[in-house]
């Protein structure tokens, strides 16, 4: 599971395996391995994982199809985007709700 949820998380952040490498710190064969499920990564490369796709953990390791964890902090709020959202634009999205929130805070 974790191969096949790390290809399409690649892919959906239009990365090739040795762009990903690098952001890992590993090398592309460890990559490709990963993918294709012939070695699992280690925990810490998991983390790194969930880190750079921004990701839980269980996500990763298919025991959920949530991305991100639910908060039951009032405080918080939580978007829920397509899941056909494309991740390129995750960066305007983000940038986009910080100005609103600032447009917010300017009016009250």
């Amino acid at each position: 599971m974790v191969g096949s949820r790390l290809r399409d998380l690649r892919r959906e952040a239009n990365m090739t395996q040795q762009a990903l490498a690098t952001a890992l710190g590993i090398n592309k064969h460890s990559v490709s391995c990963y993918e294709l499920e012939k070695n699992e990564p280690s925990d810490e490369i998991k983390i790194c994982i969930c880190r750079h796709f921004d990701v839980t953990a269980d996500f990763l390791l298919g025991l959920t199809e949530e991305r991100r964890p639910l908060s039951d902090e009032p405080e918080v709020r939580v978007l829920r985007l397509p899941s056909d959202f494309p991740t390129e634009q995750m960066p305007e999205l983000r940038q986009y709700a910080d100005y609103l929130c600032f447009r917010s805070r300017q009016s009250s």
